[in-house]
């Protein structure tokens, strides 16, 4: 699902917020996710999962085109991890 459908969606459930009202709060949620991480920090939604930062160290890589040695900065990458109820609700075997 992409950022404006969950809006619209959210939107359709709460009639009595506006369109507008709603994609502010979606934004400052995220935003607001972003910040966290950005600051070294866990975000965690019950039931759903848990983001977190993990460090990958520099590296010598390989352009698959020329077979060039290229040097790969160190950098930081979102890691997501999810909660055992998202799990349990994705394994549930259809009855």
């Amino acid at each position: 699902m992409i950022k404006s459908k969950l809006i619209a969606k959210l939107a359709a459930e709460n009639p009595h917020l506006t369109h507008g009202d709603i994609e502010r709060v979606v934004c400052v949620i995220l935003e607001r996710m972003i910040t966290a991480l950005q600051e070294g920090g866990r975000v965690e939604l019950r039931g759903f999962g848990a983001f977190s930062v993990r460090s990958r160290p520099a590296r010598n890589g390989r352009n698959p085109r020329t077979g060039e040695t290229v040097h790969v900065p160190a950098k930081h990458v979102p890691f997501f991890k999810s909660g055992k109820e998202m799990r349990s609700r994705l394994n549930a075997y259809d009855e």
